[in-house]
């Protein structure tokens, strides 16, 4: 018998940031976890790093403006008053000391106890990644590190007036048959079924991505899938690092 996931220990949690390189990246399963937690108290902060003008045929400005739109909807939803938004080019996203600055300055201005960024890797079990996507998980790694140390962007705390923060926990969507999940978070109930609304407000986008499945059609398959390994009816996946934890290697030296 394959042995269930541990529950993600984020009774704790006060606040959580999620740090993404477009709307509607944060909807496909992974906001139903954020459902779950604003539910109880937490406080969810979105950070977008571009407005997503390149992801449909429309002119960018209208696309940035319509898209921005229905991310307010989504956010809504699930319970995410906070939406911060930058504007790094969609599409041609730059991991580079720019875009850490300005994912450092949100980790200390929101203080957050975990963050939420994008896997990185190359290759997925989908296909080659999307290179904005990896861009942006490599510059979250970065910044959590960068958020820690004084003289990293010291310009943000002598002349901002920001504070020094490290986030216990980093967190990366655990992804459908990548075998690469240390965790999971029962969404089981009502989280799901805003978790598939989020998505929905994203309606004038997916209308225009061809043979895109409804929904409702496949976030609970995939959710459902999930709590399989978690050994509940619907769980949302991740691959934790608990960034004040010893090194495990230190384990086996014992």
């Amino acid at each position: 018998m394959t042995e269930l996931l541990p529950a993600l220990p984020d009774e704790g949690f006060q606040r959580v940031l999620c740090v993404v390189a477009h709307p509607d990246d944060m909807e496909y399963g992974t906001s139903a976890a954020v459902a779950r937690w604003t539910a109880r108290g937490v406080d969810v902060g979105y950070l977008l790093l571009t407005r997503g003008e390149a992801g449909m045929p429309n002119p960018p400005e209208e696309t940035a403006r319509l898209r921005l739109q229905e991310q307010r909807t989504a956010c809504e939803t699930v319970g995410v008053e906070q939406l911060a938004v930058l504007q790094h080019p969609d599409g041609v996203l730059v991991h580079g000391p720019e875009l850490r600055r300005d994912i450092c300055r949100e980790i200390r201005r929101f203080k957050p106890d975990a963050v939420i960024g994008m896997p990185y890797e190359i290759e997925t079990p989908f296909g080659f990644n999307q290179p904005d996507h990896r861009a942006a998980g490599l510059a979250t790694v970065d910044a959590i590190n960068d958020a820690g140390t004084r003289w990293i962007f010291p310009e943000q705390i002598d002349d901002e007036g920001f504070e020094t923060w490290s986030p216990r926990w980093f967190l990366i969507p655990g992804m459908p048959g990548a075998g690469d999940a240390t965790h999971g978070v029962d969404v089981t109930g009502r989280p799901v079924e805003l978790g598939v609304a989020s998505l929905e407000s994203h309606a004038a986008y997916l209308a225009a991505l061809p043979d895109h499945p409804v929904p409702a059609d496949f976030i609970p398959k995939i959710l459902a899938a999930n709590g399989k390994l978690l050994g509940v009816e619907h769980a949302v996946l991740f691959r934790a690092v608990d960034r004040h934890a010893p090194p495990p290697f230190l384990d086996d030296l014992t």
